[in-house]
């Protein structure tokens, strides 16, 4: 057990049975009453973020988190296939906590996946991920109004919408977290 006064960012924590991470902390004194600290946690396998307040007098279980990067091999049976780039070791995690990342999952791509003694917990694309253009609908001449989008497919196989400019064999670096096109990669 810990006291909530060693709370430090990124600091992650069995909080009503379940891991949260410290995302950011306040001490904060209201008045004559006793000290608090108000804080932000992210759900380690949701990623959702609410809001808390601890009393002073609170303690807290900390919890050890081992954050990998791993890079992606192949899936098969609903599970995900990875290399530990260190040790060459090779693991697997269901599909279902890349959740929608997925469709930007190709072979040789990095993720970061957080263990739980052993046991994978959450896992996360890198935000930014240069793809090629395999298919792309043709441009319509005139159609040139201000933040027209068409569809495209990815290497992944994934459609994303781009701008009328992008055609056929040409990478761009998309958002992995919202799936939306950023740049045109030369």
């Amino acid at each position: 057990m810990a006291a909530v006064s060693e709370f430090r960012n990124g600091m992650a924590i069995m909080h009503n049975g379940d891991i949260w991470v410290v995302a950011e902390f306040q001490h904060f004194n209201p008045g004559n009453w006793r000290a608090m600290i108000r804080t932000k946690l992210k759900h380690a396998k949701s990623g959702r973020v609410v809001d808390h307040t601890f009393r002073m007098t609170d303690k807290i279980e900390e919890v050890r988190l081992d954050m990998k990067d791993m890079q992606y091999l192949y899936d098969a049976d609903g599970n995900l296939y990875f290399m530990d780039t260190e040790t060459y070791e090779q693991t697997f995690i269901p599909a279902d906590l890349l959740g929608g990342q997925t469709r930007f999952l190709k072979e040789g791509n990095l993720c970061h996946i957080m263990f739980h003694e052993g046991t994978a917990i959450s896992a996360e694309l890198p935000f930014f991920i240069e793809f090629k253009i395999i298919e792309a609908d043709p441009a319509v001449k005139g159609d040139t109004a201000t933040g027209v989008m068409k569809n495209a497919v990815i290497d992944t196989g994934a459609k994303v919408q781009v701008p009328l400019f992008i055609k056929e064999g040409d990478k761009i670096k998309i958002d992995t977290r919202t799936g939306k096109y950023l740049e045109r990669v030369n």
